[in-house]
């Protein structure tokens, strides 16, 4: 079978390249790269420069213009650059030229993803569903991909299933892909069983952007130890504990995070796993209002749940960092309207609760500040949708 060798023992160089293009704003485009900064530190590498560049369209050849990427060329000849990272995803024509021209390794976001859910993933169920989207993702991408596996490079963007020997024979990865579908099946089906066996108890599920405190809500709410870190994609493998608040029981799930240009691969291996939110009865939806740009993140997720078809749950928005939260105060002759960035917590949180008719709570997970409204909410929630399965629960009187 084909194994991707990873052979990285040092941080690699990296360059990160964003195209402001199709009337996107270059501080939106900023801010994309921002992230893809940090993807590449949860993935292990170091981020040395980043080029942006204003075209109308991406060049269908190269992606960035002649000169850009001559510009680009230079910059990793002389500062020994490892890899370069795209924020788009590449054609495998551009992925081609681009490392021919560069003389360097070449991915683009989707493949950062993939590698950093690779190096998490640790049940057969994750590891699966991983490379079963490596697979999709390099079937078209053969004849450029196969010649890091003759040099046997390790590093970002390398690690995948793979094979020692090296296959051009675009039939084999069908049939490993075909495989790992059938399996993937037998899997889930024993997860449909281990749901079905949990009875009628009343199943909430923690959703939200990645790294915005859903593990570490989930410790606080089930007094468990879920792996939790200050990186992007720390939780891979949903988990689902039971808690007890006050006299009543009910499941919740921590699930994996969202993010913005998720790989189409990835949302269809991962369908399994968001079962857990697909048949949940009430949705946590955790925001961290510290991050600058937290309304697009809810749009992110909300556009996601829409796609996984659960947009139609009972939803608690839940705030999370307030101890994080900080503002930029208006200056007295600035007559521009003030945006989420000018105002402070308390106007916040007003402009929020005023904005939507779903409960909107605001906690600090980390400090616990907040935390018992939270649970008072999530208890009305989860009693309201208990006491119509068990009308006759005495329990609750």
């Amino acid at each position: 079978m084909v194994q991707f060798i990873e052979t990285a023992t040092k941080s690699e160089r990296v360059v990160l390249i964003g195209v402001v293009f199709d009337r996107k704003e270059e501080d939106l485009v900023s801010e994309y790269l921002d992230e893809l900064d940090f993807l590449v530190d949860t993935a292990g590498g170091v981020v040395y420069k980043r080029f942006i560049q204003k075209l109308e369209k991406p060049d269908s050849g190269t992606y960035i213009g002649k000169g850009k990427l001559a510009e680009v060329s230079d910059y990793v000849k002389e500062n020994n650059i490892d890899l370069v990272v795209f924020d788009d995803e590449l054609s495998p024509s551009q992925h081609r030229n681009l490392e021919r021209s560069i003389k360097c390794r070449v991915i683009d976001r989707s493949n950062l993803i993939l590698d950093i859910f690779a190096s998490r993933a640790r049940t057969a169920h994750a590891k699966t569903q991983v490379e079963l989207a490596q697979y999709q993702y390099i079937l078209p991408r053969l004849a450029g991909m196969w010649t890091h596996l003759e040099r046997q490079r390790g590093g970002i963007g390398v690690r995948g299933p793979g094979e020692k020997e090296i296959e051009t024979d675009r039939r084999i990865v069908r049939d490993k892909i075909a495989l790992l579908k059938k399996k993937l099946e037998q899997i889930d089906k024993q997860k449909a069983t281990q749901r079905s066996n949990r009875g009628a108890l009343v199943r909430v599920a923690l959703v939200g952007y990645t790294n915005v405190g859903k593990s570490t809500v989930m410790n606080l709410l089930s007094k468990s130890d879920v792996f939790a870190e200050d990186k992007l994609f720390a939780t891979l493998d949903t988990t689902v504990r039971k808690v007890v608040i006050g006299n009543l029981p009910f499941l919740l799930s921590d699930t994996v995070g969202f993010i913005r240009k998720l790989p189409h691969h990835l949302i269809e291996s991962f369908k399994s796993t968001l079962d857990e939110v697909r048949e949940s009865d009430i949705l946590v939806h955790i925001v961290d209002i510290s991050h600058p740009n937290f309304e697009e993140q809810i749009n992110v997720v909300n556009k996601t749940l829409e796609d996984i078809g659960a947009a139609d749950k009972q939803t608690i928005l839940l705030f999370n960092k307030i101890d994080k939260y900080s503002f930029v105060e208006k200056e007295a002759d600035d007559l521009t309207p003030a945006g989420a960035e000018n105002m402070n917590l308390e106007e916040l949180q007003q402009s929020w609760m005023a904005k939507i008719n779903n409960p909107c709570l605001f906690i600090s997970a980390k400090e616990k500040k907040n935390v018992e409204e939270f649970r008072k909410v999530l208890y009305e929630y989860v009693k309201e949708i208990h006491l119509k399965r068990y009308p006759y629960d005495n329990l609750l009187y």
